[in-house]
């Protein structure tokens, strides 16, 4: 198969694949030089950090498979995708728990002051009388999103001896079972954001959830409470989260993985806070999710590609029997 690699992969798959196809890797190009390397590939294989645009497929008239290294599909339109009848593949597993133990790291960093810490220590102040943090233990965690991702760290809050609730998109009483029966309670937003005393944010960027969380539901946050997105930037609206955290009468500090602007040399409009943590995007990088995600892209194309020889095996004993 001819295969355009747009993303960094495992180091292995990636060389199997090369092994195996005819592998043209422009990682993270912009779309003009995606555009000019997709001319005779059959495959397009990409992470978050590259746009696959409209034109970029156009420019591909042999495409006939996607394979999204991950989840989110904020940088693919679907619409266009189905209307060429591109197969496309998602691989949320493996990175929804590397994502998952971050948020709980971003959690424990906000509440224990670590950054505040390390930096005043490196410059010779001992602050150990002004860090006083809290227990995750006890607390209220609250869920934006219950999907892959927020359904493990729920998970984890419930391990962590949390009281753990979250909200979806489409509530139903059966789901709602479903998850009382792992000890998640499903409520409504509004619930999320009065009783959580960490509020996660685990939910796809599309016109629906696009500053999903803004200046109002940042008043409604519990006084003293602690904000973690782990989703994407535009979820979270960054101008009304400076006023609130500056304001502090509700918003006691955030941590962000994820940025509405996001790159090399584009700089957070939050970096001025010291009760922020910020990360550049790097909740599903992890040696272990990268390598499982690279063995099922393998695993992917080598399916498509057998069933393709069937096809055509198919077609041609059709038509010999004509």
């Amino acid at each position: 198969m001819r295969i355009l690699v747009a993303s960094q992969l495992d180091p292995t798959a990636l060389l199997q694949l090369q092994r195996d196809h005819d592998v043209r890797a422009v990682i993270g190009g912009s779309e003009d030089a995606l555009a000019a390397a997709v001319g005779d590939r059959e495959a397009i294989v990409f992470r978050s950090g590259v746009t696959i645009s409209n034109d970029v497929l156009a420019a591909g008239p042999n495409l006939r498979l996607l394979v999204r290294a991950g989840s989110g599909l904020d940088n693919l339109d679907l619409d266009y995708v189905r209307s060429r009848g591109i197969t496309l593949h998602r691989i949320p597993g493996p990175g929804a728990q590397a994502v998952a133990e971050l948020t709980f790291g971003l959690m424990i960093c906000l509440a224990r002051g670590i950054l505040r810490g390390d930096r005043n220590l490196r410059e010779g102040h001992w602050i150990k009388s002004e860090l006083v943090g809290y227990n995750l233990t006890g607390k209220t965690l609250g869920i934006v999103g219950l999907g892959s991702i927020g359904s493990r760290v729920a998970a984890l809050g419930a391990a962590w001896g949390m009281r753990t609730i979250g909200c979806v998109a489409h509530y139903s009483a059966e789901r709602a079972e479903r998850l009382a029966e792992r000890g998640f309670n499903l409520v409504d937003l509004g619930t999320v954001l009065e009783e959580g005393d960490f509020v996660t944010v685990h939910v796809p960027l599309d016109e629906t959830t696009r500053g999903l969380i803004g200046r109002a539901e940042l008043a409604r946050m519990k006084p003293g409470s602690y904000l973690v997105n782990a989703a994407r930037g535009g979820v979270v609206d960054e101008g009304a989260l400076f006023e609130a955290l500056v304001d502090g009468s509700r918003l006691k500090g955030a941590a962000l993985d994820v940025h509405a602007n996001e790159g090399e040399g584009r700089v957070s409009p939050l970096v001025g806070l010291p009760n922020v943590v910020l990360t550049p995007h790097i909740g599903a990088t992890t040696v272990d999710a990268q390598r499982e995600i690279g063995r099922e892209v393998i695993r992917l194309i080598e399916g498509h590609e057998a069933e393709s020889r069937q096809g055509r095996m198919a077609q041609v004993a059709g038509a010999a029997d004509e």
